[in-house]
């Protein structure tokens, strides 16, 4: 394998169905492989449109997503989008940790979006320690992931096991943007958020939803899942849920 080649199961992918669509996006550090069973539950169940975009510099290495910054992986999501429109006459959209960050930023820059659906979402980390190496200049080039937060024995996530130190400042500024932009989301919301979660405080299910500016929006907790909840024993409630909020949006 190159240094370019993309991990066996990290490819990005577009399931065909109806002109409603959904962008379902993963998280930082993390593949497609994370959010490709909710995506074919939601198409085979629903008959909807999936795209599941590869963000920059993810799915490859740590050494390629240490070429990274935010607006690249803002721009895999408007590019994405882009595709999607050309396709459908209305876009959902749903995403992972940094998957939901992006989808709730992107909901407020993009008022087309006519619904969705962040899990396990992130605008704020709360540790310390992980925010004094973003500009620490002797910090090590890389440093350890903390590995895959699945509650469910036996199931792995396609991820790195490597975290590159200068994407640190840049998935803090993402965030602390989308939280600014929370009041400029308009469209009907469905906010999961597991209850335990070693990643991103699950408070941050409160903080989105009492931030969006919709009328329409709704915080459910996931009560058997950890920080992958797309991989975890709630997988399937997540469709459910997902496809039930949909489906009862007006055309």
């Amino acid at each position: 394998m190159t240094s370019h080649s993309v991990l066996d199961g990290a490819e990005p992918f577009l399931l065909e169905g109806s002109s409603t669509g959904i962008l379902i996006s993963h998280g930082y550090t993390g593949s497609t492989q994370s959010v490709r069973y909710v995506a074919e539950q939601l198409h085979r169940i629903g008959g909807y449109t999936v795209l599941g975009p590869r963000l920059a510099g993810h799915g490859v290495s740590p050494q390629e997503m240490d070429r990274t910054r935010a607006q690249d992986w803002v721009d895999s999501i408007d590019e994405a989008l882009g595709t999607l429109r050309r396709r459908c006459a209305r876009i959902f959209m749903m995403g992972l940790s940094m998957g939901g960050c992006l989808t709730l930023l992107s909901a407020a820059r993009h008022p087309d979006i006519a619904a969705i659906v962040p899990i396990n979402a992130c605008v704020y980390f709360g540790a310390p320690s992980l925010a004094a190496k973003a500009y620490d200049r002797s910090a090590p080039r890389f440093f350890d992931s903390i590995g895959a937060d699945i509650k469910a024995e036996g199931v792995t996530e396609l991820a790195y096991d490597e975290i590159p130190t200068s994407t640190l400042a840049e998935i803090y500024g993402l965030m602390s943007v989308a939280r600014d932009l929370l009041p400029e989301i308009k469209c009907p919301a469905l906010v999961l958020q597991s209850t335990e979660d070693h990643v991103v405080p699950p408070d941050n299910g409160n903080v989105i939803v009492d931030g969006i500016g919709s009328d329409d929006k709704t915080l459910t907790w996931l009560e058997n899942s950890y920080h992958v909840a797309t991989l975890d024993n709630d997988k399937d409630r997540i469709v459910e849920l997902a496809h039930r909020f949909f489906e009862r949006l007006p055309q």
